[in-house]
């Protein structure tokens, strides 16, 4: 029987690491990228989680595999590779073994110099919030009314930006799948598209809260604006 290849990144350094996964450049793809879990952190997880998630699987505090999850929605199933839908969406490649664990391989988003490209919460914290990314949240966010791509609460560390036909592009590259536990939003068009504005409306109240004097915490604005 042959036995898969595994990719070797004891010697490669993570070009970006978020809470729970380090994410590296493709050894044979380069505008690939293999995201896998911090060593432990599965473990540290567990810890920290209420008691009755003491039962859950590993797989409940494993974001490679709510990543899977995200890619097999409804939404993105036997898409074609030039559908709208891959636009603010890294295409997927699956999975594959590492020196690290399981890896989930991924588009690479790059800039015009083909470096991994700077996420949205670099560029507010450089330039604010300008007319051109302000259009560009606008362009996002009517994708997502079209596309009914689910995702999780939408941050601007979780997407990146792009130049597309001399505009930036953002492209969300983490947080993709259903933050709801009820499937109401699967199995019904209003349920779902009332999930999809709520994510919206979350996003903005995040951008301009990054962008503000921050004199609320996150919790707090998030708190507000949800009265609004």
């Amino acid at each position: 029987m042959r036995r898969e290849k595994v990719i070797d990144l004891s010697q490669s350094q993570p070009f970006a690491s978020g809470g729970n996964r380090h994410c590296y450049r493709h050894p044979q793809y380069p505008d690939r990228c293999i995201k896998v879990m911090l060593p432990g952190r599965i473990m540290q997880l567990r810890k920290r989680a209420p008691w009755y998630k003491a039962f859950f699987s590993d797989d409940q505090f494993d974001d490679n595999v709510r990543e899977i999850e995200g890619y097999r929605q409804a939404a993105l199933e036997n898409v074609p590779t030039n559908s709208p839908v891959w636009q603010h969406l890294p295409r997927w490649y699956g999975t594959e073994e590492t020196t690290d664990g399981t890896g989930t391989v991924s588009e690479l988003i790059l800039d015009r110099d083909g470096n991994p490209a700077i996420t949205l919460e670099h560029y507010l914290q450089e330039h604010g919030l300008d007319e051109s990314i302000q259009r560009a949240l606008d362009r996002f966010a009517q994708w997502l009314r079209s596309t009914r791509v689910m995702t999780k609460n939408i941050l601007p560390h979780n997407l990146v930006i792009r130049e597309s036909q001399g505009l930036p592009q953002l492209v969300l590259i983490d947080g993709l799948g259903r933050g709801a536990f009820l499937p109401s939003a699967v199995l019904f068009d209003r349920s779902g598209a009332r999930y999809i504005e709520r994510r919206i409306q979350r996003m903005w109240a995040r951008v301009e809260w990054e962008v503000s004097d921050r004199s609320l915490t996150w919790k707090q604005a998030e708190k507000l604006s949800r009265r609004r």
